[in-house]
Formats: structure tokens, C-alpha cells, sequence
């Protein structure tokens, strides 16, 4: 995702509305998002859906590695030989 620019990005929700069509299409061709504001504050942003599905699939990534460092510093962890075994036991249930 491409950074926003300060002076075309930057849109009051009164002026999104008029042009809603225009900055949707314009999403795609830029590929960056655009911060609506209202009464001269961030409200919401707009991004293409491919945009969106990166940023869940890249939490999502961020996430598993989270859970992977605190079952390590939990000591939540196997030996190859100590897996093997407990794959090897729940094949056979």
C-alpha cells in the first residue's frame, strides 16, 4: 500500500459523498488509500479490497508468529523425537 498524499487524500465526508463514483475508481488506479474527515477530524478510510485482504492477511501472519514466541518463552515446545511420538500416538486414537 502506497503512502497517502497530504493534499489529495485528505477528503471532508461532504466532499466523498459528491464524488464517491470518481474516488472509487481513482482508488484502483493510485493504489493508496484516502482518510475521510469529519468536522476536521480522521473518521475513516478507504482502500481497494485487495488492500484490505493484505492487511488481514499480513495480522493475521504478525499473529501466528506472536503465539509462536509465547509458546516459546513459555516452554511450550517439542523435540523432533518428543513430536514424532505424540503423531505418531494421536494417529492412533
Amino acid at each position: 500500500m502506497k503512502a497517502i498524499n497530504i493534499s489529495q487524500d485528505i477528503v471532508p465526508v461532504g466532499e466523498f459523498k459528491t464524488g464517491i463514483s470518481k474516488r472509487l475508481r481513482s482508488r484502483r488506479d493510485k493504489n493508496h488509500p484516502i482518510v475521510i474527515t469529519q468536522t476536521d477530524r480522521p473518521s475513516g478510510v478507504l482502500m481497494t479490497p485487495e488492500e484490505y485482504d493484505g492487511l488481514i492477511y499480513d495480522n493475521a501472519f504478525v499473529e501466528s508468529i506472536n503465539r509462536v514466541i509465547r509458546d516459546i518463552e513459555a516452554g511450550n515446545t517439542f523435540t523432533t523425537t518428543e513430536l514424532k511420538h505424540k503423531i505418531r500416538e494421536s494417529g492412533n486414537k
